[in-house]
């Protein structure tokens, strides 16, 4: 689990095509990997990696082609600038929101603009994440934890302040750009919930109806 807090910029050090699979190294910046071990987990770009080698300013992971499939990761370049986030811990505090680290789908850059000192970016979710987006709700996008200023049908807004974008990507990105994104976990189980509950009554409904039909029809007493 993450929190969506970005803690340094990397970069893509080198790229490894392995049998339709990815080996990839990252150099991580002002990253403290004192902490860190093999196994652990570190978020790139809201993709959550294991650390197979730990380097003196990096380490090395593996993408599946699952991962490549559903993420930006396919389309990763040398030198390209990734946010980083470690594992949380029992004592992390959290800033942002709980985040998994599973991408959910690509959203698209729409509109980039100033706005005061900040900057206005709209996106365009999948249709199928639409529904999980809420005006002042929680998202993350390429692993930052941000706010929803507002939705219309699959677009959102947000407005990043200059502390977000000196320290992670955003000031990276163009339109056009397609971007990891990762709707709350909390709506996604107010989802399940609800659907749950709906068959349950719904079970409970059609169980009525069968005994009320028996009942009529002399097969049940009472």
């Amino acid at each position: 689990m993450f929190t969506g807090i970005i803690e340094a910029v990397g970069n893509i050090q080198q790229l490894q095509p392995l049998q339709g699979d990815l080996r990839l190294q990252v150099t991580t910046g002002k990253l403290d990997l004192t902490d860190v071990k093999l196994g652990d987990s570190i978020a790139v770009n809201g993709v959550c990696l294991t650390v197979i080698e730990l380097l003196k300013q990096g380490f090395w992971a593996d993408v599946s082609a699952e991962t490549l499939r559903c993420t930006t990761f396919k389309d990763l370049t040398v030198g390209q600038k990734v946010n980083l986030e470690k594992a949380l811990t029992p004592t992390t505090r959290l800033g942002g929101h709980l985040v998994s680290g599973h991408v959910d789908g690509l959203g698209q850059i729409v509109e980039i603009k100033q706005a005061a000192r900040s900057v206005f970016f709209k996106l365009r979710a999948p249709q199928e994440l639409a529904k999980y987006i809420a005006a002042k709700g929680s998202i993350t996008v390429d692993g930052t934890s941000l706010t929803v200023n507002a939705v219309n049908d699959c677009d959102f807004e947000l407005n990043i302040i200059p502390q977000t974008l000196a320290e992670t990507i955003f000031g990276t990105y163009k339109v056009g750009q397609l971007v990891n994104l990762e709707v709350d976990l909390l709506a996604r189980y107010l989802e399940r919930l609800l659907v749950a509950t709906k068959a349950n009554e719904s079970e409970e409904k059609s169980s009525s109806v069968t005994e009320a039909l028996l009942r009529e029809h002399g097969f049940m007493r009472g």
